[in-house]
């Protein structure tokens, strides 16, 4: 088979003209070539005489430049066996094709497709069947039932490849949700005009042989790639461009083996569907190149300006945050993976909240309008309104219906009154006048429109996230992949928890306190484990985090001694600055990339290691990690203590607060690690100096606020 140079595919409608602006369930048309990397926007075609013509202009585009063209249209090509012989005396699809087309009269506002599916119906079905559905409620249709209580089928339901097609729906089904019966009776007058247009380079599969015919048309869904299409949908958008677009990219994406493995079919009748059986491969097609990673951070990153030796806070935090960047991929999960997780994109609803004006008690519903001065008596009619069970009609001017919390209100209702200001028996309605029109209903929409963006990218997902995803029909979100941070702590004299501490050893607590916090930052933690000083082990264990993870944090070796190893090591690759920030407490940060990978050297102080984490790791690594930058959040209280602070460093103190207060721990040495478990947050004092006495306002950061 000659291969395909361009693939377009067609999302078809049955109905009237959709108007100037883009909307769903309308005709949309998607077009890739093989091997561009861009590609055309979806195009939206408001009617069918509109898209007849892009189509022959898009036929006669890629046939001028010598390009082989396949499309692909959503609606079968064929009816189930037996139909085309009864209906034109010939076991051949395309004869159908000709006899609809002679028959179908379209224009952008009205066709006459019930009455040729009644035409059929009254010749071969005697009135009822093969087709059903009639979309007008005031107009009947003789020999079109409208519903299946009168019908038969002298025909089978369904063709074989709808038998294994996921979600297929007959196409006898002239209307209702789901219907394409519609589609095929004005999608293939459509394609008959243009393949004698374009005779004899223009080939039906699988009717007619292909294998070199220019111009290929196909029957291909879109639902065989549906998770690729949930995925995009989620991202906001119109659900019918996405997966035009997605269809045509995967079909451009295919290797010709894995075409021809689709194409190899014998359905010289009913038609096949193109793809199916082959799910797996469209869905990794449609998948390619979606899921995209950042770029890596720049080597020079971390570099100080020229002359600059000790750096204020504001400084060095104002320099992580111009510097870094998201460096995760962005993928998609469903609501139930994404508590916690962060936004990649901004999300619009998909369906508007409340769907449809409801009524917010239970009660009686009618029209305002209808009523008249005084006291009301209203007639009562039969049955309710609940949620979920709407009612079956439309309610008369000056007539009641009982109504439920959560019902939809039906046609002719707009105000409710509640059922304790009522008094009722089994036919009428009584209570005073006074209540106002809208009273007591909830209108569609007035909480969250279609479209509107109700989640901002960046954003960690809470419970009540999910519920309003949920509510406005998003069943996936597009989420950034977890930021995985790699914790190693380095020094010969640190041993494991339960270990037999030798003179000179101490139990390592930065690691299991620096994994913790990754893990309660909603990151993946990755524990490395202690590191001795050793230059080639700690080589190792940064060749594992660069491979493993996306950050890696390390306690202790971060200044210039002897044996600080991790300086030395990021010194080496050329892409390390040491930091020496104007902080208490807190020793020189060692800031570098190795294998592009960000490393954070903390101090091995534990006092240390956990301020400069809160103050520095974390909001970098909430950027890293696609939240964007994050300043933690405080409030001012009266101080519980005095302290003569000496101008030159920001100073944090491990404090907590009590009887609306804030006391700090009694000792301010660095090696005191009973006043991490005993603090509840930090005291910021300023750079400069400071005289505090009991009362004197200062501020206060809560653990919780740092986000």
């Amino acid at each position: 088979m000659t291969p395909f140079d361009s693939f377009a595919v067609v999302d078809w409608s049955g109905g009237n003209d959709t108007g100037a602006r883009p909307r769903r369930d309308a005709i949309w048309l998607g077009l890739a070539r093989a091997g561009e990397a861009q590609r055309p926007p979806p195009r939206y075609l408001r009617n069918r005489l509109e898209a007849e013509a892009a189509l022959g202009d898009l036929i006669d585009t890629e046939r001028a430049a010598g390009r082989r063209l396949l499309i692909g249209f959503d609606f079968p090509f064929g009816y189930p066996s037996g139909f085309a012989t009864a209906l034109t005396g010939r076991a051949d699809p395309l004869a159908v094709w000709h006899w609809l087309e002679a028959r179908i009269e379209d224009s952008p506002r009205a066709n006459n497709r019930f009455a040729v599916a009644s035409a059929i119906n009254l010749a071969l079905g005697e009135g009822r069947g093969p087709f059903w559905g009639n979309a007008r409620p005031a107009h009947d249709v003789p020999g079109l039932p409208r519903t299946k209580s009168d019908y038969a089928n002298p025909f089978p339901e369904r063709r074989a490849a709808e038998d294994l097609a996921r979600g297929s729906f007959t196409c006898w089904q002239l209307a209702g949700a789901g219907a394409v019966g519609s589609q095929v009776l004005m999608g293939l007058p459509v394609l008959e005009r243009l393949r004698r247009r374009f005779a004899p380079d223009l080939a039906v599969w699988p009717f007619q042989p292909f294998a070199d015919a220019p111009v290929v048309f196909a029957e291909i869904w879109p639902t065989l790639i549906d998770g690729a299409v949930k995925r995009a949908s989620a991202r906001g958008g119109i659900r019918d461009a996405h997966q035009v677009n997605l269809l045509a990219g995967a079909l451009a994406r295919l290797p010709i083996d894995e075409l021809i493995a689709m194409l190899d079919c014998d359905a010289a009748e009913e038609g096949w569907i193109m793809g199916l059986g082959h799910e797996n491969k469209l869905e990794q097609a449609a998948a390619q190149g979606t899921d995209l990673r950042p770029p890596p951070l720049r080597d020079d990153c971390f570099a100080l300006p020229a002359g600059v030796d000790w750096t204020p806070v504001d400084d060095a935090l104002a320099l992580l945050r111009a510097r870094l960047h998201p460096v995760v991929a962005t993928t998609t999960a469903p609501l139930g993976e994404a508590l916690g997780r962060i936004l990649a994109q901004d999300v619009t609803a998909q369906r508007a909240n409340p769907p449809q004006a409801n009524s917010a008690v239970d009660g009686y519903g009618f029209a305002h309008a209808a009523l008249g001065g005084g006291d009301q008596l209203l007639p009562l009619l039969p049955g309710r309104a609940a949620a979920g069970v709407p009612f079956d009609g439309a309610v008369p001017a000056g007539h009641a219906l009982r109504v439920l919390t959560g019902a939809a209100l039906p046609e002719g209702v707009d105000t409710v009154i509640l059922q304790e200001d009522v008094t009722a028996n089994d036919t009428h309605i009584a209570f005073r006048p006074g209540i106002r029109p809208g009273a007591n209903t909830r209108c569609a929409g007035e909480d969250v429109e279609p479209g509107q963006t109700i989640l901002h990218a960046g954003r960690r997902l809470t419970p009540a996230d999910l519920a309003l995803a949920s509510a406005t029909g998003l069943a996936d979100l597009p989420l950034r992949q977890r930021l995985r941070v790699a914790v190693i702590s380095t020094g010969d004299e640190l041993i494991e928890p339960g270990d037999t501490a030798a003179p000179g050893q101490i139990f390592d607590a930065n690691r299991p306190m620096l994994l913790g916090l990754a893990d309660q930052f909603g990151f993946e933690a990755l524990d490395l484990g202690r590191i001795p000083d050793n230059r080639d082990a700690l080589r190792t264990a940064f060749d594992r985090g660069a491979r493993e993870a996306d950050v890696i944090l390390t306690s202790g070796g971060a200044s210039a001694g002897d044996e600080d190893h991790v300086s030395a090591l990021l010194n080496a690759a050329g892409a390390m600055a040491e930091w020496r920030i104007a902080v208490k407490p807190g020793r020189p940060l060692a800031l570098g990339l190795w294998n592009e990978t960000p490393v954070f050297g903390l101090p091995g102080n534990p006092v240390a290691a956990l301020v400069c984490t809160l103050i520095f790791a974390r909001p970098a690594m909430g950027l890293l990690a696609g939240a964007g930058w994050h300043e933690p959040q405080g409030f001012d209280l009266p101080a519980a203590f005095s302290k003569t602070k000496k101008p030159g460093r920001r100073e944090y103190l491990r404090a907590r607060m009590r009887a609306g207060r804030a006391e700090v721990f009694p000792s301010e040495g660095s090696g005191r690690i009973s006043g991490l478990s005993w603090a509840e947050g930090l005291v910021e004092l300023p750079d400069g100096a400071a005289q505090i006495t009991p009362g004197t306002p200062v501020r206060y950061l809560p653990f919780s606020g740092f986000p």
